[in-house]
């Protein structure tokens, strides 16, 4: 088998992106994947008239590695922005959606925080700097107050990760929020000097919401009709060894799948740890206390008529203090044209998460029930939908809790001694499709400079 300049291991986005820099930079690749398509999670499914993701719903263009990649692959002309209405997201509070404040006017009329809440706000910018490592909760009752963490941020860390702010590292986590502190000493400062300066890197997301007209998968499927040939599906490598000038890949039978000068690994991080175990034991050991707590995405669909709720919006998050188990739902049809039928509405609810691993136990029709029973009331919901998919990730989105650099530090030292071998996952710098994208170019420019 002839040798390759680059042997990926997954073709996620991670995998497909940083395949398709290399290759930009002139580098030979071959792209592994052990299922029968590229894409990793996300994936999209067109039933019955309505248009269900089964991983991630949009994607924030805020990286302008994101729209090389776009254009690269020729999707520019797929891509479709979210409805403006979609700024407007919703938290629960004792049953009740509230619009989450978008400006201080309406942070000053909101009923979501106390007066006392509101109050608490105006000490950040005297609080002083953390002297250690903190977990997400103890930085945003530090500096804003348990209100704050209990109606804003816990939900959308919900949201975002399925993780428990109790648990995740503000500085791995939310690196852009850590990061005002540790500049500036105060994320009021800090926003407004960098808003002054002109600055985009603020604490809260920026750049515009997309998907495609086809879904979230004409991505990965575009990305790797560019890389042709170089993508391979259904292979699964099985055994990595070093031979006297490569590294050889195996499959399962002990077959090679390839040969390679450097190999880059863009799979979970238990997924690693198998392939190194032979190789680097104590990377292995240390890869496998990155959690994966496990999520559900429920999709459903409903006549316009059995809706009372408006659905003008990004959709409503569930704080952990409502006491529910669903974590929050997505008005999918008003985000972007072309997810239901005319005349009927998708609503996307995801359950689990890493407070909730009960959903292991769960088939499909009691996930469904379940969260029926939490969001009909508070949608205004008659009857039984027309429509229902169920998504199930037992192995969801990986968690940065607390010492995560520091794991991914010692990591990084025990690969350096292997000349070669690199990772470049979700787990890594960024879980969202636009970190993974921006992470591939930045490995695939750095390469080129070494």
């Amino acid at each position: 088998m002839s040798k390759t300049d680059f042997a990926v291991v997954g073709a996620g986005i991670s995998g497909l992106s940083t395949a398709w820099f290399l290759r930009r930079s002139g580098y030979s690749v071959r792209v592994l994947e052990a299922s029968a398509y590229p894409g990793g999670s996300v994936r999209s499914e067109l039933s019955d008239g309505y248009l269900v993701e089964a991983g991630p719903n949009s994607t924030l263009e805020n990286t302008d590695a994101l729209g090389e990649l776009i254009r690269g692959v020729g999707l520019e002309q797929q891509v479709c922005e979210a409805n403006a209405q979609a700024k407007r997201r919703y938290i629960l509070k004792q049953g009740e959606l509230l619009p989450l404040p978008g400006s201080p006017l309406s942070f000053i009329k909101t009923p979501l925080f106390s007066a006392a809440g509101k109050w608490r706000l105006l000490a950040e910018p005297f609080i002083r700097r953390a002297r250690s490592e903190e977990t997400i909760a103890q930085f945003v009752r530090r500096r804003l107050g348990h209100e704050f963490l209990d109606w804003a941020i816990d939900p959308f860390i919900s949201g975002v990760y399925a993780g428990d702010p109790e648990q995740l590292s503000v500085q791995s986590a939310t690196r852009k929020i850590h990061a005002l502190e540790a500049e500036y000493g105060s994320l009021f400062v800090g926003a407004l000097r960098r808003m002054l300066a002109g600055r985009r890197s603020g604490p809260a997301p920026s750049g515009r919401m997309i998907s495609f007209k086809q879904g979230m998968q004409a991505f990965p499927l575009a990305i790797a009709k560019d890389l042709g040939d170089s993508v391979e599906t259904g292979v699964t490598v099985a055994e990595l060894t070093r031979g006297r000038d490569m590294w050889q890949l195996r499959d399962n039978g002990g077959g090679e799948v390839a040969n390679a000068d450097q190999v880059v690994f863009s799979v979970p991080a238990y997924r690693v740890a198998d392939l190194l175990q032979a190789l680097i034991p104590d990377a292995a050991q240390r890869l496998r206390r990155i959690d994966y707590p496990p999520v559900a995405s429920v999709a459903t669909g409903f006549r316009r008529d059995q809706v009372s709720h408006p659905l003008d919006g990004f959709g409503f998050l569930i704080p952990r203090r409502e006491n529910r188990q669903t974590l929050g739902s997505l008005f999918s049809s008003t985000l972007f044209p072309g997810r239901a039928p005319e005349g009927q509405v998708l609503i996307t609810s995801f359950i689990g998460g890493d407070r909730n691993h009960s959903v292991n136990e769960m088939q499909h029709a009691a996930l469904v029930r379940r969260v029926l029973e939490e969001i009909k009331p508070i949608l205004g919901i008659e009857g039984e939908p027309v429509f229902s998919r169920v998504n199930y990730w037992r192995h969801a989105i990986p968690q940065y809790k607390i010492g995560h650099q520091r794991l991914l530090d010692e990591v990084e030292d025990l690969l350096s001694r292997h000349p070669g071998l690199h990772v470049r996952c979700n787990w890594l710098d960024g879980i969202s499709l636009a970190d993974c994208v921006r992470n591939g170019r930045a490995f695939a420019q750095g390469v080129k400079a070494a």
